[in-house]
């Protein structure tokens, strides 16, 4: 039985370490390494994650990152009309570590959640509504709102979870404009296609976006923000 589990779990975290990207969005196949290329071990994969977070030079990344979000928010908040900021909200707002952490740090999109022997599907985790702020995007944001700031989330999460997202935000301090979730039904080759038109229809409203954050190049690139602020993430890449 722990074999088997043990197998599984190291399939689910190659996947990941290969850039195992969200069934909605279409990507083509990653590029393969050359011949030459060292294959990261698994286990010490792991370990260097493992090790990363709990040191808590991964807080200390994430608070250098928001910071400097922080100071250009105060900056620049009194000098435009409509000032607003942009969100991620999975591993930038909220942390999903504790589904990752028993998955062995593979990203399991879909399936039931069970935190104590694994599998967690991330769906079914964030189902629950229990993550917890980042406290360096939260001290963020409460910073912004002080400044008189819009705050807008825009994510990936399927519109499912909307009601619990929002929830969820609320109980663990965020205050926000609104959230924009993955449209129902909707395929994109990237999350660039999506994200991007969003930022676009907020700033067509009049708001000035004065910065996108986010942990994947993919919450910021197309533009429509003055300034973006790339926060670390050890565990995935998403197109």
């Amino acid at each position: 039985m722990m074999r088997r589990r043990s197998v599984r779990v190291a399939l689910f975290l190659s996947l990941a370490l290969f850039g195992c990207a969200s069934s909605a969005y279409r990507s083509a196949a990653p590029p393969q390494p050359p011949a030459s290329a060292v294959v990261p071990n698994l286990f010490d994969t792991q370990r260097d994650i493992e090790q990363y977070i709990a040191s808590g030079r991964y807080d200390a990344d994430m608070a250098q990152v928001a910071q400097q979000a922080q100071a250009y928010v105060e900056e620049r908040a009194a000098a435009v009309n409509k000032p607003a900021i942009v969100l991620d909200i999975d591993e930038t707002s909220l942390s999903n570590w504790p589904a990752f952490r028993v998955n062995g740090w593979a990203r399991i999109l879909n399936g039931p959640c069970d935190l104590e022997q694994g599998p967690c599907g991330i769906r079914a985790w964030q189902a629950t509504a229990q993550a917890k702020a980042l406290p360096a995007t939260l001290a963020l944001v409460k910073r912004a709102k002080e400044h008189g700031v819009a705050v807008f989330f825009i994510s990936g999460r399927p519109a499912a979870l909307r009601e619990a997202t929002e929830r969820n935000l609320r109980e663990q301090g965020y205050a926000f404009d609104e959230v924009i979730v993955f449209p129902e039904g909707a395929r994109y080759a990237s999350a660039v296609d999506f994200k991007a038109p969003a930022r676009k229809q907020i700033a067509e409203r009049g708001y000035t976006i004065l910065l996108s954050m986010g942990d994947q190049q993919s919450d910021l690139s197309g533009g429509y923000a003055e300034r973006t602020f790339k926060l670390p993430n050890p565990v995935y890449f998403l197109p």
